[in-house]
């Protein structure tokens, strides 16, 4: 690749592997808030991936497959769900070492995989010749600054572009030495990558084809250009797609039938990011975001009411260092960051601002209807990861050619507007904290970041225009990067939490209501009962806590779902607060005919449950016990897991699910079914649990007339039934549910769930005309 050689390839670079050695001690010092156990990373990364983690590893641990999850949302087909942790390495090696890994076990695991993708930057940077001051400052700022800080708890996005400089140093060291192996080498670390699914991994592949094509058009001889690579590039595609291939097509197809198959723009849009919050690219924590909701003022807020957007409080901040700030500015200005090579990456970050920025301008709505993939993700504003990651490479190179003899010399003008830039976003903090009346809360946060800024300009305009040894160099940019970070991105409300926030995620906790609900379930288990329960409102992080102790629950927190079941319920992606508790025509209340198919027995709500369901009556659901979270409750109406009905009645699935209006039938005797019913007249028949594991259960029943072996387990086409040995159809039944047409006599029904097999059904099935 001829793109983005550095102006010091055959000169002192300084040393790669001193440069290292402060790279991993910038990395101890930055992450040991996290390391030494003082603080855990919250939100997302213990209320969705802990608990996703801690199911792997337990499947693991008992020889069972994780691919369906029975312990969330009634059922999920895990090996689609790009959020379970199936397809990352580096997790599913600590689900494998360890039964019952800690928070502190995920969150080593996530700060080990940033140092190897800081590393993979830095040698990337290096192996184009680049000193190893600039390759070692775009390195740090990269790992700890801007959305790889910020937004840590998004552990997937994280991992998404942490994958991303592995993928450039292979891709390059593979065309530069024609490597058919380090291609193969690039192409597997892209395929995981992709397998982010999430926007992140979709806008670095995005990238990473646009890094391809500057390198081709960059060559002098074309023809010669394009004849080199092929092998290499072929390998690297031939990887890349034995990688993806499978698990891409999985979540394409529960996506389609999932509660969002697409995402439109006005949803998108509301993920967009404020203009206003690009000041936090000088100033990272002007608007309060390391603190509560309630000291936050920036958009949107409380105080910052009137913007239409929903985004957390620490998506938009994007801090990389105030050397990087700095650099970025005088690169800009005086143009070293337009110079070939690194204009691809100049393009790129422009891009990708005008693509956070959402709503704010009119291209990301032509981008949004026109470049594929984008519909299918709802939050712009996302693209900060990569506005960090192009950030640090380019606040690399603009030192990069400061360091060189004789630095470009900036006009004027140049002078002037190098200086008005801070001044005015400064200037403009001010004014805003002064408008929305926070100029207290706000002054300590512009004034101390703006000494920083003062600070990192005097150090580089004191190593620019003369030579300056390059071991001085790296030691400077080390302890300059690494002190301003752990100041300025130090841990806060939305990076860290004390450990014990998250107790209820831990397998050995002694949580009151956590031990009841496992009490009673292990209690009312028998051969045909498997209670589920429903956690309301205890908690962001509480929902998922059922993968974490094997309560199967009828809820949990996930923004992808089976469209049906979220249609059929009413569940949302959370149920943290008392009022996201969603209901639906089809489950109106607790005290309804699908509470009682699901066999939702007991109910824990941090709250009287007569507020979150008030068509409730005396007698409905019963006190089981007050714990010191909240309040247990009984369903007494809970049907058992598996059912053996001898009657059939057609129902027209679609309006029931809409008017929420059953045949007249009794569910404990009649089974409703989309195909023509039934009426012969038959004798009771019994059906028993014989095993039941992630993705095999074993039926045995026994009627004389024959019926119908119902199990209230989720209807999705990849799961499969033999009767006896031999393939039998699984009928849906009572709308969400799985029954199997059953002979006279004693017969055995085994559910397994393939998914490779349910796709490749659905992918060959004939297309309805």
């Amino acid at each position: 690749m001829t793109v983005f050689h550095s102006r010091f390839v055959g000169r002192e670079q300084g040393s790669r592997l001193m440069a290292l050695v402060f790279l991993a001690a910038a990395w101890a010092v930055l992450a040991w808030p996290w390391l030494s156990g003082a603080v855990t990373i919250p939100w997302d990364a213990k209320a969705q991936f802990l608990p996703q983690l801690q199911f792997l590893a337990a499947s693991f641990a008992k020889g069972e497959s994780p691919f369906w999850a029975p312990y969330v949302f009634s059922g999920h087909p895990q090996i689609a769900d790009p959020q379970s942790l199936i397809f990352s390495p580096p997790f599913v090696l600590l689900a494998w070492l360890n039964p019952a890994p800690s928070a502190w076990a995920a969150d080593a695991t996530l700060f080990a995989m940033v140092l190897i993708s800081a590393a993979a930057l830095f040698l990337w940077l290096t192996d184009k010749g680049w000193h190893a001051a600039a390759a070692l400052l775009s390195a740090i700022a990269f790992a700890f600054g801007a959305a790889m800080a910020w937004r840590i708890q998004h552990v997937g996005q994280v991992m998404s572009l942490a994958y991303l400089p592995i993928t450039l140093v292979l891709l390059d060291r593979a065309l530069s030495r024609q490597s058919v192996l380090y291609g193969l080498a690039a192409g597997a670390v892209a395929g995981l990558l992709v397998l982010g699914r999430d926007q992140v991994a979709l806008l670095s592949v995005y990238f990473l084809i646009s890094y391809v094509i500057a390198g081709w058009l960059s060559g002098r001889d074309r023809g010669h250009a394009v004849r080199r690579p092929l092998a290499p590039l072929t390998a690297a595609t031939i990887a890349g797609l034995a990688v993806i291939v499978v698990p891409v097509v999985l979540t394409t197809l529960v996506a389609a039938g999932s509660n969002r198959p697409s995402i439109d723009f006005e949803g998108a849009g509301r993920g967009s990011l404020h203009p206003a919050l690009f000041l936090s690219m000088l100033s990272p924590d002007v608007f309060g975001a390391t603190g509560n909701m309630s000291e936050y003022w920036g958009p949107p807020s409380f105080r910052w009411n009137d913007t239409g957007l929903y985004i957390a409080q620490n998506m938009g901040q994007m801090y990389l260092g105030a050397l990087p700030a700095v650099l970025l500015i005088w690169g800009f200005i005086s143009g070293v960051l337009w110079q070939p090579g690194i204009r691809v990456f100049a393009i790129a970050f422009v891009f990708s601002i005008i693509y956070a920025l959402g709503w704010y301008t009119p291209v990301f709505k032509l981008v949004h209807a026109t470049l594929p993939g984008v519909d299918l993700f709802r939050r712009p504003a996302d693209a900060v990861f990569l506005i960090g990651f192009l950030a640090s490479v380019l606040a690399g190179h603009a030192l990069n050619e400061l360091l060189s003899a004789p630095a470009p010399r900036l006009e004027r003008w140049q002078k002037a507007l190098l200086v008005a830039v801070p001044v005015a976003a400064f200037v403009a903090m001010f004014a805003l904290a002064y408008s929305f009346d926070m100029l207290d809360q706000a002054l300590p946060k512009i004034v101390i970041p703006a000494a920083i800024t003062l600070a990192g300009a005097a150090l580089l305009y004191g190593m620019s225009g003369r030579p300056v040894p390059a071991a001085s160099a790296v030691l400077v940019v080390a302890l300059f990067m690494s002190a301003d970070l752990w100041y300025s991105n130090a841990p806060g409300g939305a990076t860290g939490l004390p450990p014990a926030t998250y107790d209820s995620l831990d397998p050995h906790t002694d949580n009151p209501t956590l031990a009841l609900l496992k009490k009673l379930t292990a209690a009312s288990a028998n051969d045909t009962r498997r209670d589920r329960v429903e956690i309301v409102g205890f908690g962001f992080h509480w929902p998922n806590a059922a993968l974490t102790h094997s309560l199967e629950s009828t809820l949990g927190y996930n923004p992808l779902r089976l469209g049906i079941y979220a249609r059929a319920t009413g569940a949302g992606d959370t149920v943290g607060l008392p009022d996201q508790k969603g209901f639906s025509p089809l489950f109106p209340s607790y005290h309804s005919r699908l509470a009682d198919l699901l066999g939702l027995r007991y109910i824990a709500t941090s709250v009287p449950i007569d507020q979150i369901d008030k068509t409730l009556k005396p007698g409905d659901v019963m006190l089981v016990a007050k714990t010191a979270d909240g309040f247990v409750y009984e369903n007494p109406r809970a049907l058992p897991r598996a059912m053996f009905v001898s009657q059939s009645v057609t129902g027209d699935f679609e309006s029931i699910l809409t008017t929420g209006d059953w045949p007249p039938s009794d569910p404990a005797k009649t089974v409703v079914l989309e195909q023509a019913a039934d009426s012969t007249t038959r004798g009771p028949g019994t059906v028993r649990i014989v095993s039941y594991s992630n993705t095999r259960i074993v039926l045995g029943v026994d009627s004389p007339d024959g019926g119908y072996a119902v199990l209230n387990d989720i209807w999705q086409p990849w799961w499969f039934a033999t009767l006896n040995g031999e393939d039998v159809a699984i009928l849906k039944a009572n709308v969400l549910f799985r029954a199997v047409a059953v002979p006279p006599g004693r017969h055995t029904i085994t559910m397994t769930f393939e998914p490779l097999r349910g796709a490749w059904v659905q992918l060959t099935a004939p297309k309805p005309k």
